[in-house]
């Protein structure tokens, strides 16, 4: 089943980098190119801390070619589609949520310790999107307001725990993804977020 969420994850991700790449008014190889690095990029950096090498996608053509096809599908329906921008925010969650349990696995089948395992699954969530803004000259999601990062860490928690209490591959699986979505999408509906640190000098520097 972790194949297909791969799948779904790279294609939501793909098409919400074409659509940041639309914002931007790119052309058909800058919203390609942004699409590949967003549904790839977190994976690959990674795969670049953990040491597992060669990179995923460096072994699978099939995972380029679908994510510069569904950039590309994206610039031929976007023109069809109403509210793109919370469809974005919608495929951004669902790649978040599906790098995070993904990031994890691959961390525990190489035996890093659970912080490693659980760094690995932000990493893995968070870095794609965070390439995509930096690109498109955006502030990264994961600097906003509403819950992000702390989401994508909530997912890696509540997936190990299950797993180390057992529960089915498969129900582990769609738990950790419904809560994550729900948490996210949430998060965005009602602006939910961390408390913000504000630091503001005084006349001297103090």
């Amino acid at each position: 089943m972790l194949i297909y969420v791969y799948l779904i994850a790279i294609t939501a991700e793909a098409m919400s980098g074409a659509l940041a790449a639309g914002r931007r008014n790119m052309d058909m190889f800058g919203v390609a190119f942004i699409a590949f690095i967003t549904a790839l990029g977190g994976g690959t950096v990674r795969d670049m801390l953990l040491g597992n090498y060669p990179v995923t996608w460096t072994q699978h053509p099939m995972y380029i070619y679908l994510t510069i096809s569904a950039g590309l599908l994206t610039m031929v329906i976007a023109r069809f589609m109403h509210h793109l921008h919370s469809l974005f925010l919608v495929l951004d969650a669902m790649g978040l949520i599906a790098f995070t349990v993904i990031g994890c696995n691959v961390a525990l089948r190489l035996g890093y310790p659970t912080p490693v395992v659980i760094m690995a699954g932000i990493t893995t969530g968070i870095f794609g999107g965070i390439l995509r803004d930096l690109l498109c000259n955006r502030t990264p999601m994961v600097l906003r307001k509403e819950l992000y990062a702390s989401v994508s860490l909530l997912v890696a928690l509540l997936y190990l725990g299950l797993m180390r209490l057992g529960v089915n591959e498969d129900i582990n699986l769609l738990a950790s993804f419904s809560v994550g979505l729900a948490l996210r999408l949430s998060a965005i509906r009602w602006s939910l977020a961390l408390p913000v640190f504000t630091y503001a000098p005084g006349r001297w520097g103090e």
